[in-house]
């Protein structure tokens, strides 16, 4: 399946930015599960061709502006040949141990909720059948509601609260595939939803190790192991960690940020593809508000 995506995100500033830097995760690179065929990132219409590859195997780089800013417009766009690998992304190329993915943030940790959940999986029928269970447990626990947490909640507190969204899921899993020594990670990246639903928003998940399989990726919010409908960007040790976009900013006053993607299977044939583009790259930069 070839995915086109747009993917923009406006930063605007009350009063004029001195200094910017921000470290962009927007470059999607080849897995066993899908190829990039053409990527573009940019930010105030300016190409970024700085990208380098960092020792999770992920493509990444720092954009740092001294001058005098009052917006950023950051754009990435592209398209990518997915394919279906029944949620098994395999062994990519990292000079990261799996281990190391064993590690708990303060976004995370473990509750004692969380614990017991996970120690409650079934281990009969092997690790990857724990994980199933283990993501279909996070799925029956924690309710999908949008507008209760926010991208500082912890796995403890959605837990807790009994509801969230993905990066919350996604966390829950992480914490507790952990503790029963299943090395889990965050993926952030985007969905083309199958239900004919427009999702105008990155995507999160999870990925957890299993020994001579590699990576398998889980999407306690949706169900199911990633499909080729799900175009991976990066991962880390929590959503923090795996973020498209980090950065910091010298300014005094308030910053608005708007996002907005755009993804769609793409028609065969140039023609097409260029001419979905063109619309897609005619949805205007949000106004500012408030």
């Amino acid at each position: 399946m070839k995915l086109l995506v747009r993917h923009q995100t406006v930063y605007r500033y009350a009063a004029t930015a001195g200094r910017v830097a921000m470290r962009l995760k927007l470059m999607p690179v080849d897995t066993p599960a899908q190829s990039v065929l053409d990527w573009q990132v940019s930010v105030n219409d300016e190409p970024l061709t700085g990208f380098r590859r960092n020792s999770y195997g992920e493509m990444e780089t720092i954009w740092i502006r001294h001058d005098r800013l009052d917006h950023a417009v950051i754009v990435a766009e592209g398209l990518v040949d997915t394919r279906e690998s029944h949620g098994v992304v395999g062994h990519l190329d990292s000079r990261v141990d799996p281990r190391y993915f064993l590690r708990d943030t303060p976004l995370t940790r473990a509750s004692d909720g969380i614990a017991a959940m996970a120690r409650a999986a079934p281990t009969g029928e092997g690790p990857l059948a724990q994980l199933h269970a283990l993501s279909a447990a996070v799925s029956d626990a924690v309710q999908y509601r949008a507008g209760v947490t926010s991208s500082a909640t912890s796995a403890a507190q959605a837990f807790a609260l009994g509801a969230g969204v993905c990066q919350d899921h996604a966390q829950i899993f992480i914490a507790a595939a952990r503790v029963i020594g299943r090395p889990a990670r965050y993926v952030s990246g985007y969905l083309l939803a199958g239900d004919g639903s427009a999702l105008h928003e990155t995507h999160g998940w999870a990925e957890a190790h299993v020994p001579g399989l590699g990576w398998i990726g889980f999407d306690p919010s949706n169900r199911v192991c990633v499909t080729e409908r799900y175009l991976r960007l990066a991962s880390g040790l929590d959503a923090d960690d795996a973020a498209p976009i980090r950065g910091s900013v010298t300014v005094a006053g308030d910053i608005w940020i708007d996002a907005d993607v755009r993804i769609a299977q793409a028609e065969e044939g140039v023609e097409e593809r260029q001419l979905q583009r063109q619309q897609q790259q005619s949805v205007p930069p949000p106004e500012q508000t408030g």
